[in-house]
């Protein structure tokens, strides 16, 4: 009976990156998949000849986040990033940009000028106990608002913690906010990387901007690889009330998520073997210590990386610590919705690269992707995705219908360009970031058990959170003797 270092379960991003790191440090492993396609929440298909995305993404943290130490460190090959764009609001009456400081703020005009100013004191105010170490992650955005605001300005707040928790603004914290706004930043510099992971295994490495270079000619990618070679100076937290960017160090994937995915499995060794469609039955503990797992046979291993829904691992393993499945239980989950629209024609009201939200009534965000890339949509056709956070309590034709009357609300003269209509329903993070919602904790009460993914990290969103969360699995791996 073949025998694995590492047994991976689960082959979405969180899954894949897992195998990829500790294949580079000499592991050999096996990821299981239950599904017929790798990627997860991180891939591409064509519809009709219109390339669609697991869901509208936005790659965020591209100048020191955990996706670039990642790439730097363990990928042979690299997808090429364009430059995000911008951030948009689209009313009945105008489309403005989304502000992100106080400048933004005072003539952004899709909220009364009276809330505007409140909002900003209100920023003023969040920003400040946060600079001086106060965690607002307790306190709810709602809670910290003043009670005598309009409805459009809750509306669009409420829209905002929606598109960065998952939830309302009742259950999303201001330090959420902060972080998702830009205000607050995260960063992984190389030194801190090496530190927490300790000696990789000698090999030669070359950086994400060398290999940028190598690729492509510096005149198609000069603004974001400026950014990224700079080494600027960190602003204090409340310099960014006047020089914050929403935007800040964001990306899409030229040829769509499809290109990121490739990416790292082209960069797999062959100490890797997937084996897709394979469920996984049972992880398998002797003694208190991994064993193996149970799925078309018994694959035996010391070491498993579970990259699946942590809720379901009691149904996986028997005789776990009930307050163990008790912290399980309060990971809160979210469902999203993705409509894609491919268009006959490339329309004005889609003239931009980055994002729009609608705000009003039922929120959405929405990116015309195929400006980004014009081979992801038929020759001079253009492709839009709309993402909502749909309601689970009521069905999901109810929250369909709404979604479709939401975009031609918003957009009425959409529907007759309409060439190609496709809906995907999933749940983008395998947990919402609320104030009451629990994250797994990357260790597990057995031994040689780990979880890695969205669950267990709250920082950021998508692929980026599911970076995050490899970064802390190999710190974690390197303290316990367990990665080199």
């Amino acid at each position: 009976m073949k025998k694995y270092d590492v047994i991976v379960v689960g082959a979405g991003v969180s899954g894949l990156l897992a195998a990829l790191t500790l294949s580079k440090h000499g592991k050999k492993v096996l990821v299981l998949e239950k599904e017929r396609h790798l990627g997860g929440n991180c891939n591409s298909y064509m519809v009709d000849g219109y390339q669609v995305d697991t869901g509208a993404h936005a790659i965020t943290h591209l100048i020191e986040g955990p996706l670039p130490r990642l790439m730097d460190n363990y990928f042979d090959f690299l997808p090429v990033f364009e430059e995000y764009g911008h951030y948009y609001v689209r009313t009945e009456n105008a489309f403005t940009k989304v502000p992100s400081n106080l400048k933004d703020f005072v003539t952004f005009d899709a909220l009364p000028r009276k809330d505007r100013l409140i909002l900003s004191q209100t920023l003023t105010k969040a920003l400040t106990l946060s600079s001086f170490g106060i965690d607002l992650s307790d306190q709810s955005v709602y809670d910290f608002l003043p009670k005598n605001l309009c409805k459009d300005t809750y509306d669009f707040v409420d829209t905002i913690s929606g598109f960065l928790s998952g939830k309302s603004m009742k259950e999303t914290s201001a330090q959420r906010i902060l972080s998702g706004s830009s205000f607050v930043r995260d960063s992984i510099t190389q030194e801190q990387f090496d530190a927490m992971i300790g000696r990789l295994e000698p090999k030669k490495r070359q950086s994400t901007e060398s290999i940028l270079s190598s690729v492509l000619p510096y005149h198609l990618h000069a603004s974001l690889q400026s950014r990224m070679d700079r080494v600027a100076q960190p602003l204090a937290s409340l310099e960014r009330l006047a020089t914050n960017k929403v935007n800040y160090s964001q990306g899409y994937p030229r040829k769509g998520l499809k290109a990121l995915l490739n990416a790292i499995l082209y960069s797999l060794p062959d100490t890797v073997e997937i084996k897709a469609e394979c469920e996984v039955k049972s992880i398998l503990v002797q003694d208190g210590k991994i064993s193996g797992v149970e799925a078309d046979e018994i694959y035996p291993a010391d070491l498993v990386i579970y990259t699946g829904f942590a809720t379901d691992l009691p149904r996986l393993i028997k005789d776990l610590p009930p307050d163990y499945n008790e912290e399980l239980k309060g990971i809160v989950h979210t469902k999203s919705l993705t409509i894609w629209l491919g268009l006959k024609e490339e329309l004005p009201e889609f003239n931009y690269t980055g994002s729009e939200i609608w705000f009003k009534d039922f929120a959405y965000w929405a990116m015309p992707i195929s400006n980004y890339d014009p081979s992801l949509a038929p020759k001079d056709k253009q492709l839009v995705g709309f993402s909502f956070v749909i309601n689970a309590d009521r069905t999901e034709e109810h929250e369909l219908k709404k979604a479709y009357d939401t975009i031609f609300r918003a957009l009425p003269n959409i529907e007759k360009y309409i060439d190609m209509q496709h809906e995907q329903i999933m749940v983008p993070e395998k947990a919402a970031v609320t104030i009451n919602g629990k994250f797994a904790d990357i260790r597990t009460p057995i031994k040689n058990l780990y979880i890695a993914g969205t669950d267990t990290d709250k920082r950021s969103m998508g692929i980026t959170r599911a970076s995050y969360s490899i970064i802390e699995l190999l710190k974690i791996l390197n303290e316990d003797g367990k990665l080199h």
